[in-house]
């Protein structure tokens, strides 16, 4: 008798605690092979194929395209040891891919799909809702997630106390914050009635959920600040222009102003840390991991350029393509999604000058950098028309003082007014 086994959303990493479903990959009476993807999920960070550690045939799926699911949650059950997918799964019940919450075996198979006629299942898993809350107080706390272990620390909350509303009585995020904001007695006044007709309403979920959270704890937990100054960028323009000609790859201004960004970072290493609330202490990092913002249908990524600080303009040049286009095509992974110490946002691709960003948190300063348009500036004590940028750097007060800040600011701007500046430094 073929045994059927339940495979759920595995913890995807990253503090990741949930995901949506985009597509399915196989259908029921589909034979799957060990570590064959069955399904696509939109995390917070990115589009990720997700493989099963299980080979046989599909019994059910569990959630419709569009649906979030909490990790944990069951995705599909697969009956192995079927007769009909012996040939193709070779009744394979372990993966060789590690997926948290999951074990390796030796196993390796063929990926592919086939079709078999319509499986029934012997016993029908119930679909992915919110079942009977477990008993308060009784038995161990149902929780997967460590985000909302540490939120309901934070906030004095015991989760032995909490009904959880998620599978098999999971504690979900929404039920520690349902209980954060719950009244003691009577309610709050209640808002004026919205009619179901009036405006538009957009779930916060997927990546502009994320980015939600992200920017609202950073205005939360970062005291930034924002200092700013007028930049004359003729100089870096006709350098960059000169490298070009000179033929090998093309060299780009975000490229440019990324190889300033490191030679900044090396005289203010202030600005390249995070701050440990809980240690109250100033973590200064020694690699410089740089985040570039990345504007997509999807919404707003921050891909990542590892160690930086080692690479020269045209290899950060390079990076920064091909992290450009990952943005682009939603291919980016989680581990290029995070990780960053310092962020670049060039806004002035947007056609603005000037901005105030909001820190991407943990981090503690981002450089802003506007248009790059002619304007009158004095020029050797006459007025001319030259290229001119406005620069913004948001930092967090916490971790250096307006003169540390003004400093890094300003020698940004000396690079981009004389490029033979970064000579020093190379």
């Amino acid at each position: 008798m073929p045994k059927v086994l339940e495979f759920k959303l595995p913890d995807l990493g990253e503090g990741l605690t949930e995901a949506e479903i985009v597509r399915w990959l196989v259908a029921v009476g589909d034979v799957v092979a060990v570590d064959q993807p069955v399904v696509e999920v939109e995390t917070a960070k990115a589009m990720v194929e997700v493989p099963c550690p299980y080979g046989g045939v599909v019994t059910a799926r569990f959630g419709e395209e569009g649906t979030e699911l909490p990790v944990g949650a069951p995705l599909l059950t697969v009956a192995v040891g079927a007769p009909a997918a012996v040939s193709e799964a070779e009744s394979s019940e372990g993966s060789g891919n590690v997926l948290v919450g999951y074990g390796t075996a030796a196993a390796t198979t063929t990926r592919r799909r086939s079709r078999v006629g319509p499986v029934t299942p012997a016993a029908p898993a119930a679909p992915a809702k919110a079942a009977d809350p477990v008993p308060q107080g009784a038995g161990p706390v149902p929780v997967i997630s460590p985000l909302v272990r540490r939120l309901a620390r934070e906030h004095g909350l015991d989760l032995r106390e909490l009904r959880g509303t998620g599978p098999e009585g999971l504690i979900l995020r929404a039920d520690v914050e349902s209980a954060m904001t719950a009244p003691a007695e009577a309610p709050a006044p209640a808002s004026p009635a919205v009619p179901a007709s009036a405006g538009e309403r957009i779930a916060l979920r997927g990546i502009r959920g994320a980015v939600a959270d992200k920017l609202s704890r950073s205005r939360t937990e970062i005291p930034d600040a924002t200092c700013w100054v007028d930049a004359d960028a003729t100089e870096l323009m006709a350098a960059r222009a000169a490298m070009n000609a000179a033929g090998g790859p093309k060299v780009s201004v975000l490229a440019l102003l990324a190889r300033i960004c490191t030679a900044a970072l090396a005289r203010f290493p202030e600005l390249n840390s995070t701050v440990d609330a809980a240690a109250r202490e100033i973590v200064r990092l020694p690699e410089v991991h740089l985040g570039f913002a990345a504007q997509t249908e999807r919404g707003l990524v921050v891909p990542v350029v590892r160690d930086a600080h080692t690479r020269n303009v045209d290899s950060l040049g390079a990076e920064l393509a091909r992290l450009t286009e990952a943005a682009r095509t939603a291919t980016l992974t989680p581990a290029e999604l995070t990780g960053g110490t310092f962020t670049l946002n060039n806004y002035g691709v947007f056609g603005v000058d000037g901005s105030t960003p909001i820190i991407n948190h943990p981090e503690a300063a981002m450089l802003g950098v506007g248009r790059i348009i002619p304007k009158p500036w004095v020029y050797e004590g006459e007025l001319a028309v030259r290229q001119v940028v406005q620069l913004s750097l948001t930092f967090d007060h916490r971790v250096c003082d307006g003169g540390t800040a003004g400093g890094f600011l300003r020698y940004v701007a000396d690079c981009v007014e004389h490029p033979a500046v970064l000579l020093r430094t190379l």
